[in-house]
């Protein structure tokens, strides 16, 4: 199973459905980041206290850490209306107007992917965060005037995958700034028995486990892959999951005991075995395992450059040695002989250089 069915949204109206109940409503229901939890937690008693909105809050992190589940907790807490869209669907700057002149006292509005805000949409952003008005250009040529509307008191939660993408005036308007981290495996073993709860799935604390440790750190694909192991379970078994089960079905659609898929260790075996060990670009690499290099860049390389199979360097990625004995091979030995014979051969170094951040 690739990583890439394992992150996008379900395209069946049922599991869709599923996933939109998996979440948690309250702060109370949310697992992990208890540091972000807590802060979240002052912000919204002072703002209740105060008869205020939330200040703006960024919410920044890999895919599937709960960053939409959050907007949604932060309105439920203040007892607010959720009006979400994200970056790519605000073409125009009047997209952005007409959401704004909707909205309420106190409504949360919910962009995903802020990074991918249009500039002129961004610039539209700008006083209606900072002093709650919005510019308003009525008419063309010489007759146009620009007029500026009261908006309501309203708080903007932006999301986002690529903190370094998101423009410093944008970042600053934000009072509040955080990250989400990976979580820890008996986080995710909670997150897991809740929604098998939810799901009406038995599932025994070694079954929890196991998916957990094969879930990357992200509570989507612990969810998904709990979804996959009930199907298993359903269908070649008894309907219970434990350890054994779980190890099985997880076999079966490819996902192994470190959480990599079938395209992660094709990734690893184009290091170890195509290219003999040898430092890679980025561009050769994706050509080699069949995938675009932004999504190697981004989905792929992330993951196995966290749990040290994969190390960038200046001449391109190259595997550890962690990465062969996981897939079983002999380590690689490259002499100094080899690597002086790469390092004089300018072609390769340069294209290695070009692909390589």
């Amino acid at each position: 199973m690739a990583r890439d069915e394992l992150l996008t949204p379900a395209a069946d109206p049922v599991e869709a459905a599923e996933e939109t109940t998996l979440r948690p409503r309250r702060l109370a229901e949310f697992v992990g980041q208890p540091t972000l939890v807590e802060h979240l937690e002052i912000m919204i008693e002072a703002a209740t206290k105060r008869a205020q909105a939330v200040d703006h809050i960024l919410l920044a992190g890999p895919p599937g850490l709960g960053k939409t589940s959050l907007a949604g907790i932060i309105a439920a807490e203040m007892g607010a209306r959720l009006q979400p869209t994200s970056g790519p669907a605000l073409e125009r700057a009047g997209d952005l107007a007409a959401i704004l002149s909707n909205l309420d006292d106190g409504d949360v509005l919910f962009i995903d992917e802020v990074h991918r805000l249009p500039r002129p949409v961004e610039e539209v952003l700008y006083p209606a965060m900072e002093d709650f008005q919005l510019d308003i250009v009525i008419g063309k040529g010489p007759a146009a005037r620009s007029i500026r509307l009261d908006l309501p008191r309203f708080t903007l939660v932006g999301a986002t995958t690529r903190t370094g993408l998101i423009t410093g005036p944008l970042r600053d308007r934000f009072g509040f700034v955080a990250r989400l981290d990976y979580y820890d495996h008996h986080d995710l073993a909670s997150i897991v028995r809740r929604a098998a709860t939810i799901l009406g799935v038995e599932l025994a604390d070694d079954g929890a486990a196991a998916i957990a440790g094969r879930s990357r750190g992200t509570p989507r694909i612990a969810n998904r892959l709990l979804k996959r192991v009930r199907d298993y379970a359903e269908v070649r078994g008894d309907g219970t999951i434990d350890a054994e089960t779980a190890m099985r079905a997880l076999a079966l659609f490819e996902v192994d005991e470190l959480g990599l898929d079938k395209v992660d260790r094709s990734i690893l075996a184009a290091l170890c075995k195509t290219f003999a060990g040898q430092p890679v670009g980025l561009s050769t690499l994706a050509i080699a395992v069949g995938e675009q290099p932004e999504t190697v860049e981004d989905v792929y390389e992330p993951f196995l450059l966290q749990n040290g199979l994969l190390l960038r360097t200046p001449r391109g990625r190259v595997a550890s040695a962690a990465a062969y004995e996981h897939l079983g091979l002999p380590a690689a030995v490259r002499s100094t002989e080899t690597l002086a014979l790469f390092a004089s051969d300018d072609g390769d170094a340069d294209v290695a250089r070009k692909d390589s951040p």
